[in-house]
């Protein structure tokens, strides 16, 4: 090839690339009415923002120009996705129905699939964890560890507990890693430097409160651990050294009551987040255990939930995200939740507030 179609070759790719750069992210809201909860007359919260499905949602459609020199390509989806977490820029998705994770970078618009082989191949990713390092920890519940990636995603070894180990999420929290085992009936705290086992709790029998039926999903703030115990139709929290503190939600169809819960987050106020896969919602509930407020339901539109699983609370990143909010409101934090089918496979909202509130 010539020296000068090579220079324009190089030319058309540097023009792209800075094109790409300085592309807003590819998300958009669905047409219609703005999407939020509570409806009126009650003051608004909640608005649904968008959802993330495949590739396409992130990095855009293809263009005619990169369709004519690399030819066509179909949009990547997002198989079955189950927990998810957000770190920097990045999501974090775990994706059962791919067995492996989906990490969409919003700052780079990059949405790519993470599939180890090797020592680090996964099974059944549930639930994932981010720690100060870039280091990610995988709950993987078919190979029964936790399965330990690097910053650059390279292999770094493995939590393991005993026979009755099945992890379903994990939480890094300082220098100590925080594992619910759904059949262990306990949270296992390992040691984030030498992996190994430090304590379990609660050592308790089965007619004593605090007893963890069927741990599914966990979340550690304020200094509290929250462990949504959908054996037991409740979340139960536990002070720092394991201490049970008390419990949130009981079994039942009435506001406030829980059937199936699952992912569990916790805000700056301390208000708790619930999914429940059998009502198909989000409870959210004060620090005194009292309804506040709920959104979602069984899937008819955008906004709704299809089978939810995993959730995660994310403040680092409402920027790429503020254009779609009503004109009356500021966002003040993302709510991310995973749906294992459907068409909004991660569905977006944000936390409102009315301006210059």
């Amino acid at each position: 090839m010539h020296s000068r179609g090579i220079v324009t070759i190089l030319f058309v790719f540097i023009i792209l690339a800075l094109a790409a750069c300085g592309r807003p992210l590819s998300v958009s809201q669905s047409a219609g009415d703005i999407i939020i909860f509570p409806p009126p007359p009650d003051t608004p919260r909640i608005q649904y923002l968008t959802s993330i499905s495949t590739s396409v949602d992130v990095e855009g459609a293809q263009t005619g120009f990169n369709r004519f020199l690399f030819g066509p390509s179909e949009p990547v989806p997002i198989v079955k996705p189950y927990g998810l977490t957000s770190s920097g820029s990045k999501i974090y998705v775990c994706d059962t129905g791919l067995g492996g994770l989906v990490i969409i970078d919003l700052r780079e618009k990059r949405f790519e699939q993470f599939v180890p082989g090797g020592k680090g191949q996964l099974m059944l990713p549930l639930n994932c964890s981010v720690d100060d390092r870039g280091y990610l920890f995988v709950a993987d519940g078919n190979r029964r560890e936790v399965v330990i990636f690097d910053s650059d995603g390279n292999y770094a070894g493995v939590l393991k507990g005993g026979e009755d180990f099945k992890p379903t999420d994990v939480k890094v929290e300082g220098n100590l890693v925080y594992v619910a085992s759904v059949t262990g009936h306990l949270v296992s705290v390992f040691s984030r430097d030498s992996l190994n086992l430090v304590k379990t709790f609660p050592e308790v029998s089965q007619d004593d409160p605090s007893y963890l039926y069927q741990p599914t999903n966990i979340c550690i703030a304020g200094g509290r651990i929250y462990v949504s115990d959908m054996g037991d139709y409740s979340i139960k929290i536990f002070s720092a050294d394991g201490g049970y503190l008390g419990s949130v939600g009981s079994y039942g169809s009435h506001y406030g009551q829980l059937t199936r819960p699952k992912g569990v987050a916790v805000d700056s106020l301390a208000n708790l987040y619930v999914v429940d896969a059998a009502f198909e919602n989000v409870q959210i509930f004060n620090d005194a255990g009292a309804l506040l407020m709920f959104f979602g339901g069984h899937y008819s539109r955008h906004g709704d939930m299809w089978l939810p699983a995993g959730i995660a609370l994310d403040y680092a990143n409402t920027g790429y995200f503020e254009s779609l909010v009503d004109s009356d409101y500021d966002l003040k934090y993302l709510i991310m939740v995973a749906n294992q089918y459907g068409p909004d496979k991660i569905g977006i909202y944000g936390f409102i507030g009315p301006k210059n509130d």
